[in-house]
């Protein structure tokens, strides 16, 4: 009887800290002792383990099992400490050789299966990154963790056949019978997509068109507040579309998202194309900004990292949850604290807001069938905070469709020419911006626009004048400059003329949001 180690990973968000799981069989009579602060999964995990070690011919011991969890100060939770527990366990006892270096992540079933985990894709990059490649995982991640670069990654369908790799005796161990192959569950996000529905399907809507194709260049949030039926909600539901697939950087930091928050294990490869999160209004905070009961998890703005955030009837939301917003808008993380600890989550989005111009819908630019009151319509619009509308980049108001729209003959712009348009002006933004580290307009910082970015007065006149008139906060006059930019990009230019400017700044002053 001795000591037995094996390692595993503890997530605190998307950050991974290896944990070193020890295990020791004393004299006394039987009893499982777990130490090192786990939750109630793992706590459960003792009579996993057990079930499973019997039902692949080697039962634990029948002495005390004294297993800890170190660093003993961090929080542990989730099942995937199931096989580096019984691992440890099973050296303890010199039932199998030592593993070494070796990382273990994977639950246990009672019948000695291992069953995949969420979290697998950050917690193997985690593993690379401390010093340790080598990962045992279950069959149902191996694709998942196969994205990590460096990684060396052996997985198994069943506690019998781990065991007979790291020296079990043959005649003790007993394989499972063969049963159904695990796949990715139903609830697993979609690993590829298309680029969705076409732009060429909007009716009219041009001025809202070239607003849409301005925010997929440059990365900026936008606004629309129109009467139903204006195609607010087709119009976000494109912007997906228009965007470029995602580099391999920002593919894994989206996949490491989803990897962590998602029901059912299964991805198989990285999510290429941006993520689109459509939330209910009646979301609550915890579900938009992420949070829960221990530990907490991702919500949809991380979800939506990199990708579009769509706010469909924003003033239908709580406001509370709209200004929460206002933190990742800024900076593009969000940092959640609660008693189990501090997680940290990428929320680098796209924020699109869509609203009726009237808590009935019908104050359209006559109003006449509308039936609230001007109080109802302040208490509607004043859910948005002047702070939220103030990080708004392009505020656009939707005119009503008239038949002539929904009959003409004249074909829209498909999506793939607009996205090829929106390629070209990032690619512009990139040779631009490159050498400040910076990819596109909506990132760049204030201080380049004092300096290096800076137009002449003689360009920025009618912008000038908005802010002497206080029409623009700081925020505002920044945001000017940076779809400004957007624009110009667009047209091909080397940098915004005075029409780029004054462009910006009607996208920028939305009659329905002064009113």
């Amino acid at each position: 009887m001795g000591l037995g180690r094996s390692f595993s990973v503890a997530l605190v968000g998307l950050a991974g800290h290896i944990v070193e799981v020890e295990a020791d069989i004393g004299q006394t009579l039987p009893a499982f002792v777990l130490l090192g602060l786990p939750d109630a999964s793992l706590t459960e995990a003792k009579d996993r383990i057990r079930s499973a070690a019997k039902n692949a011919g080697i039962p634990l011991s029948r002495r005390k099992l004294t297993i800890n969890l170190i660093p003993a100060s961090l929080p542990k939770k989730g099942s995937g400490f199931d096989l580096a527990m019984l691992m440890a366990a099973l050296q303890a006892a010199g039932d199998v050789r030592p593993s070494g270096s070796t990382v273990f992540l994977a639950e246990l079933g009672l019948d000695g299966r291992l069953r995949p985990v969420r979290g697998v894709l950050p917690a193997v990059m985690a593993a690379v990154e401390a010093g340790r490649p080598d990962v045992v995982i279950a069959d149902g991640n191996r694709a998942e963790a196969d994205l990590v670069p460096g990684a060396c990654v052996r997985s198994f369908s069943s506690v019998a056949e781990l065991l007979l790799a790291f020296g079990a005796d043959p005649a003790r161990v007993v394989l499972p019978p063969e049963g159904p192959e695990e796949g990715p569950g139903p609830d697993a996000p979609a690993a590829a997509a298309g680029h969705g529905p076409d732009m060429a399907d909007i009716a009219g809507q041009q001025e809202a068109r070239t607003a849409l194709e301005v925010a997929a260049a440059g990365g900026h949030h936008i606004m629309l507040v129109g009467p139903p039926g204006a195609g607010k909600t087709m119009l976000a539901e494109r912007l997906p579309g228009l965007l470029p697939d995602l580099p391999d950087h920002h593919a894994m930091e989206v996949t490491a998202v989803h990897s962590l928050s998602s029901t059912a294990a299964g991805l198989t490869q990285l999510l290429r194309r941006p993520p689109f999160e459509n939330p209910h209004h009646t979301a609550t905070a915890v579900s938009i900004i992420g949070g829960g009961s221990g530990m907490p998890r991702p919500g949809a703005a991380s979800r939506a990292h990199r990708g579009v955030l769509f706010l469909d009837e924003a003033p239908e939301y709580d406001r509370a949850v709209l200004d929460a917003l206002r933190q990742p808008l800024e900076s593009g993380e969000l940092v959640l604290h609660r008693a189990a600890g501090t997680a940290t989550y990428p929320a680098r989005f796209q924020l699109v807001l869509a609203a009726n111009p009237c808590p009935c819908g019908r104050s359209d630019e006559k109003g006449i069938d509308c039936t609230c009151t001007p109080t109802q319509r302040r208490r509607y619009f004043g859910k948005l905070s002047g702070p939220l509308i103030d990080r708004i980049d392009l505020q656009l108001t939707l005119a009503r469709l008239r038949r002539s729209d929904m009959t003409s003959a004249q074909g829209q712009e498909s999506t793939a020419l607009v996205a090829a348009r929106v390629g070209r002006a990032r690619q512009a933004q990139r040779d631009r911006l490159g050498r400040w580290g910076h990819a596109l307009n909506a990132e760049v910082p204030a201080e380049l626009f004092k300096g290096p970015l800076r137009l002449p007065r003689r360009m920025s006149a009618d912008l000038d004048r908005a802010m002497d008139n206080n029409v623009l906060t700081a925020r505002g006059y920044n945001k000017v400059l940076r779809v400004a930019w957007t624009i110009a990009d667009l047209a091909g230019q080397a940098a915004p003329d005075r029409d780029c400017v004054g462009l910006a700044l009607a996208y920028r002053q939305n009659e329905r949001m002064a009113a």
